[in-house]
């Protein structure tokens, strides 16, 4: 099984970074992982639309049509570590596609890339920067693993 997290912008303040590669370090022990950064489009806010439409279109060129795909979004459903498990779990013992997971850039989603995903997730219902999501998310999915493993991580 891979994961290929497609991400609009890139991550700027080096704690960030650093948390970042540390989960994502952590993760590749067990499954490939491909991380896309896609540029963050430029222009004003009065026209989010253009922009998030952009954005979309270039998002949804990287998505395989093959691929489980999990759209990180603040109208998702919320979820717990060990229901994230317990479905890669299920994914991967039912010969598992490959799972793209999207998160969009400072102003979210264009309907089209919400429309393509299998699921919408959302990691919290306090508002995150994009950002921080991705380092969130790298952590879930690494956590999601040592469940699956029955590693000590999760500690329950």
């Amino acid at each position: 099984m891979k994961f290929r997290l497609i991400c609009v912008g890139r991550l700027a303040e080096d704690w960030l970074k650093q948390g970042a590669a540390e989960y994502l370090g952590r993760l590749k022990r067990h499954y490939a992982v491909e991380i896309i950064e896609l540029k963050e489009e430029q222009g004003s806010q009065k026209d989010v639309v253009t922009l998030l439409r952009r954005e979309g279109q270039r998002i949804l060129q990287r998505i395989p049509s093959d691929a489980f795909t999990l759209v990180l979004d603040e109208k998702g459903k919320p979820s717990s570590s060990e229901a994230l498990a317990k479905q890669l779990q299920a994914a991967m013992l039912h010969g598992a596609r490959d799972w793209c997971l999207v998160i969009g850039g400072p102003y979210g989603l264009d309907d089209a890339v919400r429309q393509r995903a299998d699921q919408l997730l959302s990691l919290s219902k306090m508002t995150l920067t994009h950002q921080m999501a991705r380092v969130l998310l790298l952590e879930q999915l690494y956590r999601s693993g040592t469940i699956i493993r029955n590693e000590p991580y999760h500690n329950r």
